[in-house]
């Protein structure tokens, strides 16, 4: 079993060694895809550096700042390995608990698994209440539109089968990424999975990028994908899709 990790990187040398450092620590096989979305701030170079070093790093370089969605789509596209995590370079989500988040796939119960940062019982920075609210928001608009009972639409940690995700056309190029995916593989009636995660968020002035504008570019995406889509026939999959619960804490997600 191998696990590809994509990390979108941009302005991020302040964090990206140690969090490099943290992918390499966990205990499982990994090829780490980093796509830098033109950096300016010697990030580039670090992975330069870095891929010189570990044959299972590989640095995908941008021709420009062309956004998230537009690097995750890129490094997505070049994963091999039979998962794809979705990795942040901004230390906020830990590494450690990517053993937790593929095991519903590994176990064969899930094709999608979200790491959610409200299901309870992880470690939490205390930081932004309006944020908060914008997510819980965000989830309960996502939820009516798709009619699944997530918790975390907007966290970074999704983990997809490497067929699934990359069966699916992403058209986001910056920050639209969560609700597009999110709503297309609610109608595609993929079997998700939410496992509670830690959660170590950051201050703006510790180099957070996220602001309320992009909250309403989430709002707009949730609607158009969700207007645009019809139901597409997922990925076949052997798994039982009547297995019951994990042993860890996990949530199965889906509408009645």
């Amino acid at each position: 079993m191998k696990l590809s990790v994509v990390i979108p990187v941009y302005n991020e040398r302040a964090t990206l060694r140690c969090l490099v450092d943290k992918v390499l620590s966990v205990p499982l096989e990994i090829e780490v895809i980093c796509v830098d979305d033109f950096s300016r701030d010697g990030s580039r170079e670090i992975l330069a550096e870095l891929q010189n070093r570990h044959p299972q790093i590989r640095a995908l370089l941008q021709p420009k700042n062309l956004g998230k969605g537009a690097a995750l789509r890129r490094g997505i596209q070049e994963a091999t390995g039979d998962y794809v995590i979705i990795q942040d370079a901004d230390l906020e989500y830990d590494p450690i608990e990517y053993p937790v988040l593929i095991d519903p796939l590994i176990q064969g119960k899930a094709d999608v698994v979200y790491g959610s940062r409200f299901l309870g019982g992880r470690p939490h920075r205390v930081l932004y209440f309006w944020h908060s609210v914008g997510n819980w928001l965000l989830t309960l608009l996502s939820n009516c539109l798709t009619n699944i009972n997530l918790t975390d639409m907007e966290t970074c940690y999704k983990v997809f089968r490497r067929e699934v995700i990359q069966s699916i056309p992403i058209e986001e190029d910056r920050f639209g990424f969560e609700p597009e995916i999110t709503v297309k593989i609610a109608k595609r009636r993929l079997r998700i999975y939410e496992v509670g995660i830690s959660y170590w968020g950051r201050t703006y002035e510790e180099g957070k990028k996220i602001g309320w504008r992009d909250g309403f570019h989430a709002l707009w995406c949730l609607f158009k994908y969700s207007m645009k889509e019809r139901l597409v026939k997922a990925p076949t999959s052997s798994a039982d899709e009547n297995v019951q619960g994990l042993k860890t804490k996990e949530r199965s997600i889906g509408g009645e």
